[in-house]
């Protein structure tokens, strides 16, 4: 019974959240670099790009990936699609380590980055948004994300939530968007008392299917929100949290 209240209150923060305001993502800490990620219309590929290099650094280094390198040389000042395709490796590579790295995995990253825009342009015609257009299924959205090297289902399925989520695309279903089992949504979810403490990154994904198949990722940014805010690894401010009431560790009862 408790599992279904604590679904529920997650589930409804959730909604809440999907359908407030479509307004611009805060991915970093610099709004330009927001405002070239957020141009679905015009610049579709920044965000895709940016997704795919969100890979063992702090997501708001990653997202600034696409910002940095148009900095780095003018010809990709404005970032479009015929200015990257124009790219080698070597030159991509160059960009990415001069004059600091923009990645921990530069050689490795590089490549993923390269690759990416050689995917677009083949698979896409040059047009990322041909990945989500047309109202998909999630499925066949994460799927086309799990086509890019490098990205795997955490990544896919990240991708796709925050189009539902951040950027109101609509999908013909919502119920193959996972929730994106990082440390924040793990240590949530084992607090909570809806896994255990040492819960696979996939016995997450199943018990948030369980609780909400429709669309277990509407859990995810909750959680997150939850982990990052107030449910620290540390020193958890409980009393700030509005599931106190109902975490059995607040509560002193798990």
């Amino acid at each position: 019974m408790n599992d279904q209240a604590i679904r529920d209150r997650l589930v409804n923060h959730g909604r809440q959240i999907l359908n407030s305001e479509q307004r611009t993502e805060k991915f970093t800490d610099i709004p330009a670099a927001d405002a070239l990620i957020c141009d679905l219309d015009s610049r579709p590929h920044a965000f895709v790009l940016a997704c795919v290099m969100d890979r063992q650094i702090k997501a708001e280094k990653a997202w600034l990936i696409p910002y940095e390198l148009a900095a780095r040389d003018s010809k990709l000042a404005g970032f479009s699609m015929e200015a990257l395709e124009k790219l080698s490796l070597a030159e991509v590579q160059s960009l990415m380590l001069n004059p600091k790295p923009v990645h921990r995995f530069v050689e490795i990253m590089s490549k993923v980055f390269y690759s990416a825009i050689r995917h677009i342009k083949e698979k896409y015609r040059g047009d990322a948004s041909r990945i989500w257009r047309g109202r998909p299924s999630s499925a066949e959205v994460v799927y086309r994300f799990l086509e890019f090297d490098g990205v795997g289902p955490k990544i896919a399925n990240m991708a796709t939530n925050i189009l539902v989520r951040g950027f109101k695309i609509q999908f013909a279903d919502y119920a193959s968007i996972d929730i994106s089992a990082d440390v924040h949504v793990r240590r949530v979810f084992a607090r909570l008392g809806l896994s255990a403490s040492n819960a696979s990154v996939e016995q997450i994904i199943y018990k948030a299917r369980a609780l909400h198949p429709e669309f277990p990722g509407i859990m995810d940014s909750p959680c997150w929100e939850i982990g990052r805010n107030w449910c620290k690894a540390g020193e958890p401010d409980c009393a700030s949290c509005y599931m106190k009431d109902l975490c059995p560790t607040a509560n002193g009862t798990l």
